[in-house]
Formats: structure tokens, sequence, C-alpha cells
């Protein structure tokens, strides 16, 4: 098979696959022929082709996948003007901790947000998939020890998390990240579900309000305990549900 073949082979495997696919399973379609080295070589050809189109050959944790391009979102959107699901900004900020601090415990998260963390917010991230229990710290109680999935990376379209931006203290720039990213995502996914059953996709569940006075904190110094009235952190008034006591980090 010549080079030219070779490329419309992966490329329309690429097209029609649900999910991102992996050299080595691109190297089953030519029955292990073509060597791991080839392969990604016919792949960056496949790319540069696809460079003046709206849509993008990229590399996520998961393995190879076509996408739009960001500048075609916003006529994308047209298609489906219904605001995509958000999450509070108190869920975003937990996955912004465990995503830069990561492995850790619950017990570090509230010592970084300053507030508890309801049981909900957690839940709420390994149901979705972003994030995992990866083993347990030597300490008292045994707490369990998070990280983030190859998930929470395919949908932030990185293939690692170095590739995650810089901080400079503040968090801040990573949480509209992180919303507009993830929010794009799982409507994509949403469409694309819907697009296999014929149905309409359903509308995401919407959190509540974000917090105001909770926004901004730190993760290279812990924020100032929160004060005594339960109301003055708009974070704790989110995570008001289902309280528990900070565990032992």
């Amino acid at each position: 098979m010549n080079t030219v073949d070779a490329v419309r082979v992966l490329e329309t495997a690429l097209i029609c696959a649900q999910q991102p696919l992996t050299v080595r399973e691109l190297r089953v379609l030519f029955d292990d022929e073509l060597g791991a080295d080839t392969i990604r070589e016919l792949l960056d050809q496949l790319r540069v082709t696809w460079t003046p189109r709206g849509v993008e050959l990229v590399q996520v944790a998961s393995g190879w996948r076509f996408q739009s391009r960001p500048e075609m979102r916003e006529f994308l959107d047209r298609l489906r003007p219904e605001k995509p699901p958000r999450y509070t900004r108190a869920t975003l900020e937990t996955l912004a901790i465990i995503a830069y601090r990561q492995p850790c415990t619950r017990g570090d998260m509230e010592d970084i947000r300053g507030v508890t963390i309801s049981s909900q917010i957690i839940k709420q991230l390994e149901d979705r998939g972003w994030i995992e229990v990866i083993g347990y710290r030597e300490a008292v109680g045994r707490p369990a020890l998070f990280a983030t999935t190859r998930q929470f990376l395919d949908d932030l379209g990185l293939s690692s998390l170095d590739e995650l931006p810089a901080l400079d203290g503040s968090v801040s720039p990573m949480i509209d990240q992180l919303q507009g990213a993830l929010a794009i995502e799982e409507e994509a996914a949403a469409l694309a579900l819907a697009g296999e059953a014929g149905e309409t996709p359903p509308q995401g569940v919407q959190d509540e309000p974000d917090a105001g006075p909770g926004d901004g904190f730190e993760l290279t110094s812990p924020p100032s305990p929160p004060a005594a009235d339960p109301q003055a952190d708009g974070d704790e008034e989110e995570d008001a549900q289902g309280d528990e006591p900070p565990r032992p980090s």
C-alpha cells in the first residue's frame, strides 16, 4: 500500500471513530504491517493536510481524533443556541486543585480552599469521569488520594498534564478556561450521543450561581479561615448541603 492510500485509510478511520484512536489501534488497520513510527509520520502528514480547514487532527491523552477548531465554535453554536451546562465555581476550583496538586486528599483541597468540600462535588466529578481514586495516604484514617483521568485531558483537548497552563498564583484564569472548554466538550458529546440515538440531546443540569467572595484563591498559599458567618463565603453556601468535617490529610 502506498502512502496516499495509507493516509486515506487513517483519515477514514479517524473520521468515523466514536472515540480517539491510539497508534496501536491504527496499526490494526494495516495488519501491523506499518510500524508505530510510520503511523505517526502519516498522522503528521494528515494533520498538515487539514491545516487550512475548519476541522483539525489533534492528539489527546486517549489517542488521535478530529475536532472543530476553536474559531469555528461561535458558528456551530448557532445550530444549537441553548446554553451549555455550567458548573459551580466551587466544583471547578476543586477540579483545578486536583489537576495541579495531584495526587491530593480531600483534606488537602479543604486546606487550600479554606472551606469544607461537599461530598456531592467529589461525586459529581467522579461521575463525570474527570477524577478518580488512585490510592490511599498512609496517615490517620488512610484518606483517599484523588487524581485526574484521561477523560479530563480528552475533554480539555490535552495530551498530558504538562500542557496545563502555568499558574501565576491565582487559578482564576484556569477556572474560566475549565468552564468554557468542559462545557463545549460536554455539549459536543451530548450532540454526538443524541445523533446516534436519533433523539434531542437533554439539557445539562444547571448548577447554583457561581460564588463571588471565594473567587481568586491561590494555590501557593492557603487562604485565611472563613468567617464565622456561614453566609460570608459564597462557596460555603454552595457546599452547605452535605457538609462534613475536614478529613485528615
